[in-house]
């Protein structure tokens, strides 16, 4: 009996740990979602990138899924930093940032996380729904490097595609 309580102590323990490893605090529900903008706006305008917003909260197994995915993975980071400035938008009880996500066309309807990707302007270009990305119980590399590279900067410059057509 000893045993058992000793064993089901461990792995207990082992499972809190690997949630805790598992679930890093990426959203902060005290933010200003609208400075969060702001800022990364400017940010991408110096820098000739989109901005990526990721909604969802520290709550959704499957905005730290992605998250971790993205950061686990040296190529999709580099994809992702080299075209966008990031911002983790925060949804949850304690702050909805109803009015912000109203101004984006309420993307929350397509669950967590979701996406929306503006210009260097703050226009709003694209909402993702999250679903599109995933594979299995995680997400496919593939198809964020394919979302990341239809939505960055280049692949909106017309110049790019004008080049191609004279070769």
């Amino acid at each position: 009996m000893k045993q058992l309580i000793v064993f089901l102590a461990f792995t207990l323990g082992s499972l809190q740990a690997t949630a805790q490893e598992e679930k890093p605090k990426i959203y902060n529900p005290q933010a200003d979602a609208q400075q969060q903008i702001n800022n990364a706006v400017k940010q991408a305008e110096k820098e000739k990138k989109h901005v990526l917003l990721q909604i969802g909260g520290n709550w959704c197994v499957w905005c730290i899924r992605f998250h971790n995915t993205v950061n686990g993975d040296s190529t999709l980071k580099k994809q992702m930093d080299d075209n966008f400035v990031v911002v983790h938008l925060n949804y949850s009880p304690e702050n909805k940032n109803e009015k912000v996500l109203a101004s984006l066309g309420y993307p929350q309807r397509f669950g967590f996380p979701v996406f929306v990707v503006l210009d260097a302007k703050g226009k709003r270009l694209h909402t993702q729904n999250s679903a599109y990305l995933e594979e299995g119980k995680g997400h496919s590399k593939e198809k964020i490097a394919e979302f990341l590279k239809h939505w960055s900067p280049a692949a909106l410059d017309a110049g790019s595609y004008k080049e191609k057509e004279k070769n």
